[in-house]
Formats: C-alpha cells, sequence, structure tokens
C-alpha cells in the first residue's frame, strides 16, 4: 500500500453558516463510503486518537437515523446524531448531526454535505458543514473539532485502505 495522506485535510469558511473540510485519500472511492457508511468500520476510524467508540449505529436509508459514542480520554463520553436526508452512494451522503453534549441540541443541528469523487484510485472528499448562523458554526470551531477531525480523517484512510 502507498504511504497514507496524514493531517493533510483543510477547513475552509466559505460562508458565515459553513465549514468545508476536503481531503484526499489514498484509498479508492468505494472503499472509503464503506468505512464512512459501515458502522463496525465506523467505530475503528471515528475516535481518531482521543478515545474509543462505543457505539456505532446507522440505518443507511433517507430517514434512518445514526448515532455514535465515544468514551473520550478522560472518561467523559461524547455522542452526535443525525437522520439521513440523501444518500446516493458511493458519491453523496446528506445527513444532520446533532452534539449531544449541549443545551437544547436539536436546535443547533448541523446540515453535513458529504461528496466523493475518484480520480487514479484515489478519493477527494468534501464535506460542507452548515449552521444556523455564525454563532453555531464558530462554536463549532472553537470546540477544537478541527484537531480531532484530522485524527478521524487520517484514521478513516487506514480503514478504508485496508479493505482493499
Amino acid at each position: 500500500m502507498a504511504a497514507t495522506t496524514s493531517g493533510t485535510a483543510t477547513v475552509t469558511l466559505p460562508a458565515d453558516n459553513q465549514i468545508l473540510i476536503t481531503r484526499e485519500f489514498n484509498a479508492p472511492r468505494h472503499l472509503v463510503w464503506k468505512a464512512y457508511t459501515t458502522a463496525e468500520l465506523v467505530k475503528r476510524w471515528w475516535a481518531g486518537q482521543r478515545g474509543s467508540v462505543t457505539s456505532a449505529e446507522i440505518d443507511l436509508r433517507v430517514g434512518g437515523k445514526w448515532r455514535y459514542v465515544m468514551e473520550a480520554g478522560g472518561g467523559f463520553e461524547v455522542a452526535f446524531h443525525g437522520e439521513f436526508r440523501e444518500i446516493d452512494a458511493p458519491g453523496r451522503l446528506v445527513n444532520t448531526e446533532v452534539f449531544e453534549g449541549i443545551p437544547d441540541p436539536e436546535a443547533h443541528a448541523g446540515l453535513v454535505t458529504m461528496s466523493l469523487t475518484e480520480k487514479d484510485g484515489r478519493t477527494w472528499l468534501e464535506m460542507l458543514c452548515e449552521y444556523n448562523d455564525k454563532a453555531d458554526r464558530d462554536a463549532v470551531i472553537a470546540s477544537g473539532m478541527e484537531g480531532g477531525m484530522q485524527e478521524s480523517m487520517d484514521q478513516l484512510e487506514i480503514v478504508a485502505a485496508s479493505l482493499s
């Protein structure tokens, strides 16, 4: 297997309520999709280096729900959930994303549009996260999400590449 592309996700802020994440993976699109949408595989990458996934549930259909829970270093629990809005395997997935650790979490849900394209056996991910307003977007940025996301994306690549 060729070298992975560790730590290469980029984060930009295209609008006041948006976060755009882009990253290249050294794995074919169908394997990145499989690792991203299969509960047992999500358990291997979602926590990055920050803990361990204790639960990953995915009902991959429009209207289906998902929920991931990790025990972070220090023993506290982190959980997110959402609903699938659009599914066009293996190229596009649209879902809500709710962080359960804040007051009134549903009111601060994000909408995540993930697109995968492939060229020469490599996959390019584009993930647009849209929030209600700038305050919600800025709270996500301030949470330290970029470091955790980099680790998760690195692990996602390793898992996807291991499936070939």
